[in-house]
């Protein structure tokens, strides 16, 4: 019986050794990805980029669903939601894109990070889930937080990149409801392709009539957008597969750390004392938000 305990205790350590390298993994693909992205806003416009980011990884995903799941699963899914889903792709993507034109990684990192606490808003009105007053504070709190970061020190307002990225997040969050609904139904590999295959399809459209020629030297980047994109789709999707939610969300505030490094080796740049102030402000209460959620877990299920 100790033999099987310690077994039992060594297999349950790997998969969470295993699922925090993932998670960290997944979230360095994630800020390459962004890196490269924000290289293209300089050349082309932001529905074109979003374009060139779900067609550069649908075929690498596609691939993948292929291989795991096959053709059927693919084609039995809830086509309402992944079209609702498809429209909050591309207008946060495009959203997100346009205010890397003008912001930093990190003060964009920063802002997106509210997502979580707008999920956890909106699980209320939508998933009919239970958030007690000490969440909602911990919500507010975090909101101050983006208000800190969107008034920067040299103009003191908001700007238009700031909000394009908050209403990138809100997107995020409410894509995010919808996945939840949707997993009780649908593979994860069929959201994942049908994102990427409607962002595409989608945003070209928008693109379309305003198309920049593609430069031969962009090649290597969109290529390593649509990789990496895949790549991190596949690596977040296996760490919250062997890792409980509460170990592994908490590493999605390592991209500030690739934010900063990317935006001093690439660009020269450096956060404000203002940009770390609400950035502090922002993930101290989403950390306080998952160990609220565990603790409510732990309680429903002792």
């Amino acid at each position: 019986m100790a033999m099987d305990t310690a077994t039992t205790s060594a297999h349950t350590a790997a998969r969470r050794t295993r699922a925090i390298f993932l998670m960290l993994t997944a979230v360095g693909l994630f800020a390459l990805m962004d890196a490269g992205l924000k290289l293209l806003t300089a050349h082309y416009p932001p529905f074109q980029v979003a374009t060139l980011r779900g067609a550069s990884s649908l075929p690498f995903v596609l691939v993948w669903a292929l291989a795991t799941t096959g053709v059927g699963p693919l084609l039995r899914v809830r086509w309402s939601l992944h079209l609702l889903r498809g429209v909050l792709g591309i207008a946060m993507m495009a959203g997100f894109v346009y205010a890397l034109r003008t912001l930093p990684l990190t003060t964009a990192y920063s802002i997106f990070f509210v997502a979580p606490l707008l999920i956890t808003a909106l699980s209320v009105p939508f998933l009919r889930e239970h958030v007690g007053p000490r969440r909602w504070i911990a919500i507010a709190i975090g909101l101050l937080g983006v208000l800190v970061v969107l008034r920067p020190t040299g103009e003191g307002v908001l700007t238009i990149a700031g909000l394009a990225v908050l209403l990138a997040a809100l997107g995020y969050a409410v894509s995010a409801i919808t996945v939840r609904i949707l997993a009780r139904t649908d593979s994860t590999q069929a959201m994942v392709v049908w994102l990427m295959a409607l962002m595409a399809l989608g945003a070209g459209a928008l693109a379309w009539p305003g198309w920049v020629p593609l430069r031969s030297e962009d090649l290597w980047i969109i290529l390593g957008i649509g990789l990496g994109g895949a790549l991190g789709q596949y690596t977040i999707t296996e760490a919250f597969r062997l890792g409980e939610a509460s170990l592994i969300a908490p590493l999605e505030y390592t991209a500030l750390v690739w934010g900063v490094g990317l935006d001093l080796a690439l660009w020269g740049v450096l956060p404000d004392a203002v940009t770390w102030l609400g950035a502090a402000i922002i993930v101290a209460s989403g950390l306080y938000l998952l160990r609220r959620e565990r603790v409510h877990v732990e309680a429903e299920h002792p």
